[in-house]
């Protein structure tokens, strides 16, 4: 088979203009129009309200292309295009190919018979998906509309989010957003190859279904060609195995035994070894035993088994994932598109997010089912990092009529991107929607909708799709909805059952103390907001704008009434902040603190609960969102948490009152002798009391080791008010888990502004930042003027004179010079009483 890419440099218009202008494949017609200077930024000030009528209007691709006799010579010529985006009419040299109407999926055509040898020329006209969505919508009973987002979205196969979200600007881009091009092949190809695995003693033995497609069986027999298939599996040592076996048209099956197999692991739990697997289809003609090779297929698997485990016990049922038997807790957090504009997302850039996950000790992320698949290079990095993926399919807080064409056009869309995807090492689930099964049981403004579209859930996502999965990847579980429990409506957010969206935290405005009233088998959903740093601001506002009530800042606030649940949770826990710096700061701090109650909680409770996966990881614009890393790759005081929190080995401290219990958290595979420290110090660092106790930590597990009441030795509110624990977790000497904790409520804590004494050193490769502080100092944050870093640690607590350290990549620095001069630190103390950022 030959390929010729279509990709590179296209013409682009708006229909009905007589100019074109200069266009990228893949792209987008609002990344075309930002390089042609023709629009405004959709992300500055307010400029969202004239970006989302640009749609009104529809949109016009164009290319020449050669082509030559031989490639026409071909038995069949195809257009593949991998992405449009989303409404379209294709035509070829003039004439009509086909129309498309689903971004998600691949879409072929039979275009031999339109082409000529030398230039040819290919045209995509995009239809305006505004005024579709809202046709559609103005026929439908369908009132309900997620908040933030487009009505009419539930009609059109497109990214939902695009339509804007409760973090997500709206902005229905348009274009030719993957690859196409033109595929040649006679007498056969590859249609699907499906891989599985069967783990016996010491082996794996693969499973290959190859299917194979004839092109001209007339010709293929006539001349008595057969065909043969190489199976060739690259070790990741690179030896290689190579299996050879002839096969016929429409289903085969190849065996490979794999020995002493390397097995795929999650981060945290071992390592990510991947083989390569190719198969060559090749014509065999016997009579000169010539092979002439026809298709090629490759991809990369782990080995390993991956389910959740749904096993009864004395709370209902667990909801835990289980990998190469063991399972284990996922620690995680909610992907989302990492750009408005997709053509401005790329490999680097999903890398850099996908190792700052690794680096805060992830083992699990969730595509989140609003927008769309990811793309390839997406779940190569899962595979190589040992992220385990939760997959929903790209269905979210809408109401869908399931009319024999929408059917259709879903089950080719599910097709498609399960044979792109199954095969990933770190896939370990699919799930069917987003809070549908939820919205029709909790949502009054879902409820009131009628018993056929309610039937219409029921046959799509109990029915349709998941006969779709048992047929495309039986082996990969496959979860009804999130959250649910056992389906059908039956309590789908419950707490004993399945998986849980927590949201009584933040929307129902509860402490972060109501956490612990619950005990989630599965919590994939759970969030608590805040704002970005100053620099994001920077990229948006103006100085005026910088108001957390101006229009610009409610602008880039896509949740009603999220600024002022923010404002509420700063006067339940903190003072008022001085200065919008300081809004900030506060503000990036409560979203660290009420994840990090909500995860030590369950993790205290491993085994009842087996996984905690917050909302949200990234953005996909700069806005005020639930993200712990900002649309340009900034963390968040909650990235830095994440990476305490989620640690394999850690301790924390459940304190209730004068009340403090320690427990130790183990997610690796091997036990643990170590020793735990826990003091009561006053604000001056002065130590009151000193325990420590020699521990082991079993494997896979949380146990509370110390408790202590310390209503002996905190005797006055003025005491309550001056003193803080802290606890340190050492293991072979070195301390690897460290917390404090206080008797009352931030605000009631007698914080002062500290003076600090910061000291730079550079190493070869390294600079360490030596920090200390006349005072107990709480979540100090550590910047450096003009500088995007990731620290090794950040928002830390300084509780001794020793001080802290914390240090950084050399070369991640744009410049070494007077570095000692702006560095800067700032914590609670600052945020009310004085100090600067």
């Amino acid at each position: 088979m030959e390929y010729k890419t279509l990709s590179g440099r296209w013409k682009m218009r708006k229909a009905g203009d007589e100019n074109w202008i200069d266009a990228s494949v893949p792209g987008s017609v609002m990344n075309d129009y930002l390089n042609a200077d023709l629009v405004e930024d959709p992300y500055f000030r307010e400029n969202e309200r004239t970006t989302t009528d640009l749609f009104e209007n529809n949109f016009e691709y164009m290319r020449t292309f050669s082509m030559s006799e031989e490639e026409l010579a071909e038995d069949c010529v195809e257009l593949v295009c991998k992405g449009l985006d989303t409404l379209a009419d294709i035509h070829v040299n003039g004439q009509f190919v086909g129309h498309v109407e689903n971004m998600h999926r691949t879409w072929r055509f039979d275009i031999k018979r339109i082409l000529c040898v030398g230039e040819n020329e290919i045209k995509v006209l995009f239809y305006s998906p505004n005024k579709y969505i809202r046709e559609e919508d103005e026929k439908s009973e369908i009132t309900y509309v997620t908040d933030g987002n487009m009505k009419g979205t539930n009609f059109i196969r497109k990214a939902h989010c695009q339509f804007g979200w409760d973090w997500g600007i709206k902005l229905p881009d348009a274009g030719i957003w993957r690859e196409l091009g033109i595929e040649s092949f006679s007498l056969a190809k590859i249609k699907d190859v499906y891989i599985r695995q069967f783990h016996e003693a010491d082996q794996v033995r693969l499973n290959l279904r190859i299917c194979a497609l004839l092109t001209d069986v007339e010709s293929f027999y006539r001349f008595g060609q057969k065909m043969e298939a190489e199976v060739t599996i690259t070790y990741p040592d690179n030896e290689k195995q190579i299996v050879t076996q002839e096969i016929f048209p429409g289903e085969n099956y190849v065996e490979a035994v794999i020995c002493e197999p390397q097995l795929w692991w999650p981060n945290g739990l071992g390592k990510q070894p991947l083989y390569r697997v190719c198969v060559c289809l090749r014509e065999k003609k016997q009579s000169d035993g010539q092979r002439v090779d026809l298709d090629y297929y490759e991809c990369r698997i782990g080995l390993r088994t991956i389910t959740i485990s749904q096993e009864p016990d004395e709370w209902g049922k667990e909801f835990a994932l289980m990998v190469n038997g063991l399972k284990i807790f996922s620690m995680g957090a909610d992907y989302i598109p990492e750009d408005a504009i997709l053509p401005r997302s790329n490999k680097e850039r999903t890398e850099k997010l996908l190792k700052d996950c690794v680096k805060a000790n992830f083992n699990s992320i969730r595509v989140w089912g609003g927008a769309y698949y990811p793309e390839d290079y997406f779940y190569d990095l899962c595979d190589e990092l040992g992220l385990v993926i939760w997959q929903d399919l790209m269905f979210a807080c809408n109401i869908y009529v399931l009319t024999d064409e929408f059917a259709k056009n879903i089950e080719q869309e599910v097709r498609d991107n399960m044979r792109r995807i199954r095969h990933h090492a770190s896939l370990g689930l699919w799930c069917g929607n987003n809070e549908m099964e939820m919205g029709w049981v909790d949502w009054e403004d879902v409820k009131s909708h009628s018993l056929k579209l309610r039937a219409d859930y029921i046959k799509q996502f109990e029915y349709l799709l998941p006969s779709i999965a048992k047929e495309e990847d039986p082996d990969t579980f496959y979860w009804l909805a999130s959250p649910s429990s056992t389906g059908s409506f039956e309590d789908p957010n419950g707490d004993d059952v399945g998986d849980v969206h927590y949201w009584d935290v933040w929307h129902g405005l509860k402490p972060f103390t109501d956490y612990r009233n619950h005990y989630f088998r599965y919590c994939s959903e759970f969030g608590f907001q805040s704002l970005p740093e100053m620099r994001t601001i920077d990229a948006f506002a103006n100085e005026q704008d910088k108001n957390l009530f101006t229009p610009v800042m409610e602008l880039h606030q896509k949740r009603t009434g999220g600024n002022g649940k923010i404002l509420h949770y700063i006067s339940e826990t903190y003072r008022y902040p001085k200065d919008f710096n300081a809004l900030i700061y506060i503000s990036q701090v409560l979203q660290m603190e009420s994840i990090q109650y909500g995860v030590e909680h369950w993790r205290r409770n491993r085994g009842r609960c087996m996984g905690a996966i917050y909302w949200q990881l990234n953005d996909n614009w700069p806005v005020i969102s639930w993200s712990s890393i900002d649309y340009f790759g900034r963390w968040k005081a909650l990235h830095y948490g994440a990476k305490r929190f989620f640690s394999p080995v850690m301790i924390s401290i459940l304190n209730e009152g004068r009340q403090i219990s320690v427990y130790t958290h183990n997610e690796t595979k091997e036990g643990l002798r170590g020793k735990i420290t826990l003091l009561l110090k006053r604000k001056d660092f002065n130590t009151l009391e000193r325990m420590e106790q020699e521990i082991w930590i079993s494997p896979l597990s949380a146990k509370c080791e110390m408790m202590r009441d310390y209503s002996n030795l905190i005797l006055s509110v003025e005491e309550e008010r001056s003193c803080f624990v802290e606890c340190m977790l050492e293991i072979d000497g070195r301390v690897v888990s460290k917390q404090t904790a206080l008797f009352v409520p931030p605000k009631y804590f007698e914080f002062v502004p500290p003076k600090y004494y910061i000291e730079v050193t550079e190493l070869q490769d390294t600079v360490s930042i030596f920090v200390k502080a006349d005072t107990y100092t709480r979540f100090a944050e550590v910047k450096i003027e003009d500088e995007d870093l990731v620290f090794s640690d950040n928002y830390v607590d300084i509780t001794d004179e020793t001080g802290i350290v914390v240090s950084l990549e050399k070369k991640d620095l744009n410049s070494l010079e007077n570095l000692k001069e702006r560095v800067h630190v700032y914590s609670i103390g600052d945020s009310y009483t004085g100090g600067s950022l």
